[in-house]
């Protein structure tokens, strides 16, 4: 028998693998989009329910066809939610994996939970618990978090429940003394035992049980409970509390602190907008009422700019002649979990891409036909098509842009469809040289697709969950263009995790590709 392959099986077989390849890196970037933007509550045309039902199949399908892409995302710039929720079933299946792909999940898990709000890694600790997942690795990592907290004291007071669930999962030894371990662990488990405590916070709470003085030593979320019990009235807490506020702890009570010094439009304590993260910062501006933007215009508008010029960072001014397209749709409104989100990100979008285009070069354009950046609303259908015409038209001097970037939820419909033809046709007959990039950042996951939904075939699109990361998602998109191929993409992957987890890229090489 003849077992020689012919040309033909050759031909087949590499025909057949390139296929396989670009079906995973299809894979790969669908998940990508969905981590990013999906957090499994309720968007504007779905329920709750869809997207996490949406969501679960997505992480069930890539670890067990990918499990070393799916580690891999950790590195990526996935959101909070999706990050524990791959930290989780990564734990939760140690075995399917072999003692290589534990070895860098581990590394991987580790260095995401470091940067993991600390309630949402007690929320994960927790959930570890209730599932029965107590293996020796999953006890280390978390013996290795705790030990890096910076004052398990104030996790204590703060995230006691949390905490105190963790200890007891991995068994923390809390021995007896006067050790800051021992007093943690004496407040845990053993309360009332002794008399009064060396750390000051936990002292400070076990003194607020009957010392309004104390009740303003603790951390905000926890002296609040502690005010309602002792009937202290709002305003004088809020003005005790101040100077232990966190910044976003400060923005939310800044009218009530206001209205405390009788002041109807300042602050109690003055709160520097300018620190604040940009995405973080929109929405912010767009909670306030037209009247208080206006009059705060100077002060908004400078904030604005001045973390759209920290996020841009190095890459300010580099990005030539921008014309960017911005949805203030009404769907752009979001839902009752995510009000006003979408909004919020083109917003920020809008600020950040004019500090990364070069001066003077940056135009944007919102479909409502806003001219006031600072006024928007959620208004209106989605004329995306007429509103990406514009963009395309030349810019001073007769130079078309050298990028457009839309950001939009996708539904265009006034008329539906007109953005895909437009942007389909400008690539075959006005652009096929590719002069002008364009690129669709899309803040919002569509449950039924999969996937964040596409304005053509042809548009390099890519979730968005904050504008922070647009730099970096636009390399992402390119690989959806289909002008690079899986090898680069994976070869993207390794890089990431390598300088994600501090390893040389060369010893991170292939902990990606298959």
């Amino acid at each position: 028998m003849n077992t020689t392959e012919s040309p033909a099986d050759r031909v087949a077989d590499l025909v057949a693998g390139r296929v396989a390849d670009l079906v995973a890196a299809e894979d790969v970037l669908l998940f990508v989009n969905a981590a990013i933007t999906a957090t499994g509550q309720r968007e504007f045309r779905s329920g709750a329910a869809d997207q996490q039902l949406s969501l679960d199949f997505l992480h069930t399908y890539v670890r067990v066809n990918y499990r070393r892409v799916y580690a891999a995302s950790l590195a990526l710039d996935i959101n909070h939610h999706n990050a524990a929720l791959i930290v989780r079933r990564l734990l939760e299946t140690a075995g399917e994996a072999s003692p290589e792909e534990r070895r860098t999940e581990g590394r991987l898990i580790a260095a995401r939970l470091a940067l993991l709000p600390p309630p949402r890694v007690y929320r994960l600790f927790g959930e570890l618990r209730r599932a029965g997942v107590n293996n020796r690795r999953t006890r280390a990592i978390m013996r290795d978090w705790l030990a890096a907290r910076p004052d398990l004291g104030h996790d204590a007071v703060k995230y006691r429940a949390g905490l105190k669930t963790a200890a007891r999962h991995i068994h923390l030894p809390c021995p007896e003394g006067a050790a800051p371990l021992a007093e943690v662990g004496a407040f845990l488990f053993r309360p009332g035992r002794l008399p009064r405590y060396e750390h000051g916070l936990l002292d400070a709470w076990r003194r607020a049980h009957y010392e309004q003085g104390a009740v303003a030593e603790l951390p905000f979320t926890v002296a609040e409970g502690f005010a309602a019990k002792h009937g202290m009235k709002r305003e004088v807490f809020l003005k005790r509390a101040a100077p232990r506020m966190t910044r976003l702890e400060r923005l939310r009570t800044q009218e009530q602190r206001a209205a405390a010094d009788r002041r109807p439009n300042a602050p109690a304590a003055p709160v520097d907008l300018t620190v604040m993260p940009l995405t973080r910062l929109a929405l912010y501006v767009l909670s306030l009422g037209f009247e208080q933007r206006a009059e705060r215009r100077a002060e908004l508008t400078g904030a604005l700019r001045a973390a759209a010029r920290r996020a841009a960072g190095a890459h300010a001014g580099s990005w030539g002649r921008v014309h960017t397209v911005l949805d203030d749709s009404f769907s752009s409104s979001g839902s009752g979990q995510k009000r006003r989100r979408p909004l919020a990100v083109a917003l920020a979008c809008h600020h950040l891409l004019e500090a990364l285009a070069a001066p003077g070069a940056y135009r944007g354009l919102w479909t409502s036909g806003a001219g006031d950046a600072l006024l928007v609303r959620p208004w209106g259908p989605t004329p995306l098509g007429m509103r990406v015409l514009d963009a395309l038209e030349p810019g001073p001097g007769g130079a078309a842009p050298d990028r457009l970037v839309i950001v939009s939820d996708g539904w265009d419909n006034a008329p539906a469809g007109l953005a895909g033809e437009v942007l389909r046709v400008w690539r075959r007959r006005l652009d096929p040289e590719r002069r002008t990039a364009v690129v669709h950042v899309n803040p919002v996951y569509d449950a039924e697709g999969f996937d964040v939904q596409r304005l053509a075939a042809g548009v390099a699109t890519a979730g968005i969950r904050d504008a922070e990361d647009l730099p970096a998602l636009v390399e992402i998109a390119r690989f959806a263009e289909g002008r690079t191929g899986p090898a680069e993409l994976y070869a993207y992957l390794d890089r990431r995790v390598a300088r994600f987890t501090g390893e040389a890229e060369g010893e991170a090489e292939g902990a990606v590709v298959r």
